[in-house]
This record gives C-alpha cells, sequence and structure tokens, in this order.
C-alpha cells in the first residue's frame, strides 16, 4: 500500500474512530442514567471513557500509517513515564477526582465551600470541578486543591439550623422581647417544630442585651427564613415599641477663649 493510501486510511480510521467513540461514550451515558447512576459518577465515567477510547482510536490510525504499534506502545509508556514526572499536579488532580467519586464527599448540585470559594457544583471532571458562584461565575478549581482542604458541603443534610443575634435595650422587657421573638418564629410555616427552636439570652454586651434566635429549617429555606426573619424583627420590634440598641457617641467641643 502506497504512503498516500496509508495517509488516507489513517485519517479515515481517527474520523471514524472518533465518531463512533462519540457514540459510544453517549450511549454509555444514558446506560449510567437508567440505572439510576449519581450525575457526579455518570459525567466522570463518561469522561474516563471517552478519554480511553480516544487513546485506543490515535494507536489504530498511528498503525494504518504502517507503525508497529508494540514498539509505539513501549516508546509511549516510557514517554508517559517522563511526562507523568513532569504532570505530577495533573496526577494528583486526576489521582483526586478519582477519590471525589469514590467517598462522595459532594455531588453534582450541591453548594460547596472549598479551596476558598463556595458555589454549586456543576460538574466533575478528570481533573477540575466546575462550580457556579451565587452569581454565576463559572469557576474551575483543581481536584487536589479541593481534596486538600476543607470541604464544607452545605447540601449534604435536609436541615440546617439559622443562627441570629438580636439586640434590644436594657431598659426594654426581656419577657416580652423573648414572647415576641418566639411568636416570630412560631409564625413562619417553614421553620421546623422539630428540633425545637431557641431564643435565649445568650449576652450582656456594651450596648444591648442579646438574644440568640436558633430556628431550624429545610436546607432549601435557609435564605429565605433567614432574610424573612430579620426584616419582620425589626418590624415587629418598632410596632411594639422596642428598641434595637446600636453605637453611639458624643463628642463634646471645647472652645477656648482669646488671651484665656
Amino acid at each position: 500500500m502506497s504512503i498516500a493510501m496509508k495517509v488516507v486510511a489513517a485519517i479515515l480510521i481517527f474520523v471514524v474512530g472518533r465518531w463512533l467513540a462519540q457514540l459510544v461514550t453517549n450511549l454509555a451515558r444514558k446506560g449510567f442514567q437508567k440505572t439510576g447512576m449519581e450525575d457526579t459518577l455518570e459525567k466522570f465515567l463518561g469522561n474516563m471513557l471517552s478519554a480511553v477510547l480516544l487513546v485506543v482510536v490515535i494507536i489504530a490510525a498511528i498503525g494504518a500509517l504502517g507503525v508497529q504499534t508494540t514498539s509505539l506502545l513501549a516508546v509511549l509508556g516510557a514517554a508517559g513515564l517522563a511526562v507523568g514526572l513532569a504532570l505530577q499536579g495533573s496526577l494528583s488532580n486526576f489521582a483526586s477526582g478519582v477519590l471525589i467519586v469514590a467517598f462522595r464527599p459532594y455531588k453534582v448540585g450541591d453548594f460547596i465551600e472549598a479551596a476558598g470559594v463556595a458555589g454549586t457544583v456543576k460538574e466533575v471532571q478528570i481533573l477540575t470541578t466546575i462550580i457556579h458562584s451565587p452569581d454565576n461565575k463559572k469557576i474551575l478549581v483543581p481536584n487536589s486543591q479541593i481534596m486538600a482542604g476543607t470541604i464544607i458541603n452545605y447540601s449534604a443534610n435536609d436541615t440546617r439550623r439559622l443562627d441570629m443575634i438580636v439586640g434590644c435595650s436594657y431598659g426594654d422587657d426581656l419577657d416580652a422581647v423573648r414572647k415576641l421573638l418566639n411568636e416570630l418564629v412560631a409564625s413562619d410555616e417553614r421553620i421546623l417544630k422539630e428540633p425545637a427552636p431557641t431564643v435565649e439570652v445568650v449576652a450582656l454586651a456594651d450596648h444591648s442585651v442579646n438574644f440568640v434566635v436558633r430556628p431550624w429549617v429545610h436546607s432549601g429555606d435557609y435564605w429565605a427564613v433567614h432574610f424573612h426573619l430579620h426584616e419582620q424583627v425589626k418590624k415587629r420590634f418598632d410596632a411594639a415599641g422596642l428598641n434595637i440598641p446600636f453605637p453611639q457617641r458624643d463628642v463634646h467641643v471645647y472652645q477656648q477663649r482669646a488671651g484665656s
């Protein structure tokens, strides 16, 4: 076979093989979805399968050029060792990606805080985790950085506790303040009855008597209840004639007369 024919054959093998590899990957992903596999694992395995098939296609295309694939594999093995040493960071990211999929500290759709960023996990790739921040920025975080630090998963549990500090004046009736805060918490249907919310005096501060308000809510309701309660505290305090103290400073100006 002439060189031109070998080149044409190699190109055809690469083009068709790449198309078949993509087809097989898509079929595999659909199969994973039908089995009810978690999105994180499904996407990770799909990316792995796509990469492996692409390598097979490239080797087959090179073989069509007349290159001995056995010796090529030996060369690739030696080159792979050298590249691996040079790309230790990438290998670390790959290993961390495997650990993330295996131990599942988070999954697609979870809101997490890790490696100095916070947001919703969109995809766990071979080397990176894609996170969308609350202001809709796309952040690619190396997997090794995530596994090397602390991971806070806000979506792991169904419920969360909302922690608020509400201050009242030293001249206010503490029993009236406690009653108002308990009524406010009880009036919101999104706040869970169990565990029971906590409303207690937590500190005698410089300018105020501080109450801690700790209701439990479903994780999906956290921020809505957080915003609503803070607004309602201000409105209810105003209506009841209660005060929310704030630091104040009196400034005295002394004027010295000339010649005195």
